[in-house]
């Protein structure tokens, strides 16, 4: 059976690279000061559609994000993996969305596209690391989910076997389609860019990417390829409720972020000798660090 898969990415900022200039005085993070990247697992969750859809001839997998012009580099990324497509939600009514005005604008989407038969997405995004907006687009779309996932292993007779964390090791589910999925860390890894992709896709472009008061670059390649307009949709596009959008529909504000190093109180320098080490180990055994 052939399969219809919309991955779930965002485009982060890099948390490694956390600096006084982070956060806006309304509170959200300012992407525009640090250095944007796939988020980590939606790169697993796209390489396990990319699997279905190597096992199933026929499949389509279509990248959803949200976010600025710029993300579009997210939908580039994984058109040059093996990615049919991609939609990206831009408005100035997104901006500052938490995770239920997040998951609002996805489903919202998500109606347009068509229902498919799997969303997948990683568990959480490194900038807010909730795990909220998976699970919230399964409730508003009334769809079955499976979270934490490892592995997709099947998808036969109309459901889905997988392999999920849970505490103290792993159990493997069975859930009926459609079915929304969210991966975890430790699944796959994303394969790379395939070159001949890369030549393929490398000027497709949102049409808020292309300058207004320029000339457009190689016009005469967009019209003959229309694959290479990446599909733009805005608030009124999805049929969105302002109301639940962006910062008016978003009832959690970020108070900070803050890069913390951790430093000891206090150091003590060993010596290899044995009496050291047996000093160390009496005295890790007695504050109960160990044992």
């Amino acid at each position: 059976m052939s399969l219809k898969i919309v991955v779930l990415a965002k485009q982060v900022p890099d948390t490694r690279n956390v600096g006084k200039d982070a956060m806006t005085p309304e509170g959200t993070v300012n992407r525009a000061a640090l250095p944007a990247i796939f988020n980590p697992e939606d790169l697993n969750a796209l390489e396990q559609a990319l699997r279905l859809k190597d096992q199933h001839p026929g499949s389509t997998v279509t990248i959803l994000t949200m976010g600025p012009p710029r993300a579009t580099d997210v939908i580039r990324e994984g058109l040059y993996r093996g990615a049919d497509g991609g939609v990206l939600l831009t408005d100035r009514a997104f901006a500052g969305a938490d995770t239920l005005a997040t998951s609002y604008a996805l489903s919202q989407a998500i109606k347009k596209i068509g229902m498919p038969d799997l969303v997948i997405g990683g568990r959480q995004a490194i900038d807010g690391d909730t795990a909220q907006v998976g699970p919230q687009v399964a409730q508003k779309l009334d769809l079955n989910q499976v979270t934490y996932v490892t592995a997709i292993e099947q998808v036969k007779d109309g459901k889905v076997t997988a392999l999920r964390t849970i505490d103290g090791g792993i159990e493997r589910v069975e859930a009926p389609l459609p079915l929304l999925v969210t991966v975890n860390g430790n699944a796959a890894p994303c394969r790379p860019r395939n070159a001949k992709l890369v030549m393929k896709y490398k000027r497709a472009s949102a049409p808020m990417e292309r300058p207004a008061d320029k000339p457009l670059p190689y016009a005469g390649e967009y019209e003959k390829k229309p694959y290479l307009t990446v599909t733009q949709w805005s608030v009124a596009d999805v049929d969105g409720d302002l109301a639940q959008c962006g910062l008016a529909g978003s009832p959690t504000k970020v108070k900070a972020v803050q890069n913390i190093v951790f430093k000891a109180k206090e150091s003590k320098r060993l010596t290899g000798s044995d009496a050291d080490v047996e000093g160390l180990v009496k005295e890790l055994l007695e504050s109960h660090t160990i044992g």
